[in-house]
């Protein structure tokens, strides 16, 4: 997503396993590679969200987010190839970035910092979603190709 501010990604690689386990995997190498962040072995990984492109775009993302405690003092580092910037944000300011218009931030990024605007520590929200299960969200888009909107689960006119 050029131009976009995004969480680290890719794709699961055949040598990263399969199910949940290839998906913390990607997500750690990813990590590393974009924004030259290395989680220690034993660093604890959850599951926080899993977002699925809508039905309509041609290209298709299964997107499974993790929280993890990244070492002290660690500095994001681009990897100048498919990072060109890394910061790190408190949910809160990136918000009002974006709402400032001095990020632009993607759908799903939006939402999960708002998510996470209750936990005043990275260690409150990875406590708060220890053991919680986490379903997938398909957004849809409502309405006709001149007035559309993106509508999620449990919004009174998401299409079952």
């Amino acid at each position: 997503m050029p131009g976009v501010w995004v969480f680290p990604g890719g794709s699961v690689d055949a040598a990263d396993g399969e199910g949940e386990a290839g998906y913390r995997t990607c997500a750690r190498r990813e990590l590393e590679e974009e924004a030259g962040i290395g989680l220690p072995e034993d660093e604890e990984m959850l599951l926080f969200s899993r977002w699925i492109t809508p039905e309509v775009v041609s290209r298709r993302f299964d997107a499974w987010f993790f929280l993890a405690l990244a070492p002290a003092h660690t500095p994001p580092e681009p990897d100048g190839v498919e990072t060109t910037e890394a910061c790190w944000f408190e949910p809160r300011a990136a918000l009002a970035a974006q709402k400032a218009g001095e990020l632009t931030l993607a759908f799903p990024t939006i939402n999960q910092l708002t998510s996470l605007l209750p936990y005043g520590t990275a260690s409150g929200a990875i406590e708060a979603h220890r053991g919680r299960p986490v379903e997938p969200i398909l957004p849809k888009v409502i309405g006709s190709p001149d007035q559309h909107r993106v509508v999620l689960p449990g919004d009174p006119d998401y299409p079952e």
